[in-house]
């Protein structure tokens, strides 16, 4: 090759890169600003294919998807003087790429430094004005909201940024104070404990002293009609004797005295001593009964 041959390649290779570096493309999750020689010329640069000045041009791109940033777990004291450690997050995008990099340089570190900041600052006065139970519970997303807005109201115009949410991840009472908390719960749940179980003696002591005098009742009850039921027996036995003495008195004395004779001559070790002219043996010396 010779030396115009040479001078001409070079030549397209210069051209070449001089198109190569006018051309850049912008994707469709950020935006770009445009610099020459470190000047703002030209902002807020949508995604697509653009020109720029070779060499003396220079494109930054910011990401302006929403983004997150976890915040360090920070102390705050509710409107009661009560400490609670608290752990929170920023989802936030870049709104104005103009004003955001001339606020922060386009460092987005330092963004987020700025932002933490306001939000920090945000939360501490919420919860001033607000009880334990109200952040924990009951206005927790009434704060949330309050403070996204309260931090736009300044964020979008001096830095460029719009806070899409701000949320508490989590809310808990310091150690020792939570210790102290528990501690309070198990006296309390046990001085109720007791409570119940003094209650439970005193309804097991009344159930006790109620069967007790159901069963004395029913044993008296129980031993008025057996009484009564015996009477009764006792009662009809002696018409039923009184029946019989009346329908043959001669076989009811001679049934009278043989149970006599059975009762008294059960035993063999017993000794009897009678007058042989005695009434209890006139059956044995007269089966007829004779005197």
């Amino acid at each position: 090759m010779g030396p115009k041959g040479v001078v001409g390649l070079a030549g397209a290779l210069i051209v070449v890169l001089l198109v190569w570096s006018s051309v850049f493309i912008i994707p469709e999750t950020h935006r770009g600003v445009l610099l020459r020689f470190g000047e703002l010329i030209e902002t807020d640069i949508q995604a697509g294919i653009h020109f720029k000045a070779p060499v003396v041009d220079q494109v930054r791109l910011f990401d302006v998807r929403v983004l997150t940033t976890d915040l360090p777990s920070r102390q705050y004291l509710t409107v009661e003087k009560k400490p609670l450690d608290v752990d929170s997050y920023i989802a936030w995008k870049i709104r104005d790429v103009d004003e955001f990099y001339r606020s922060t340089g386009g460092d987005e570190f330092r963004a987020q430094s700025l932002l933490s900041s306001r939000v920090d600052n945000g939360l501490r006065d919420e919860f001033g004005i607000r009880t334990m139970h109200e952040v924990v519970s009951g206005q927790r997303d009434e704060l949330m909201h309050t403070l996204r807005d309260r931090v736009n109201e300044t964020s979008v115009t001096e830095f460029g940024i719009e806070v899409v949410d701000i949320r508490v991840k989590a809310i808990e009472l310091p150690g020792q104070v939570s210790e102290n908390v528990y501690r309070r719960m198990a006296t309390e749940r046990e001085k109720l404990a007791q409570e119940f179980r003094s209650r439970g003696r005193e309804l097991a002591e009344g159930i006790r002293a109620d069967a007790d005098r159901q069963r004395t009742v029913v044993l008296a009850n129980a031993f008025a009609q057996a009484e009564e039921t015996r009477g009764e027996g006792d009662g009809q036995a002696a018409r039923t004797y009184a029946d019989a003495y009346s329908a043959d008195e001669e076989f009811y004395s001679l049934y009278r005295s043989l149970q006599a004779y059975q009762k008294a001559f059960s035993s063999k070790d017993d000794i009897m001593v009678i007058d042989s002219d005695s009434q209890f043996l006139r059956f044995l010396n007269d089966p007829q009964g004779g005197q």
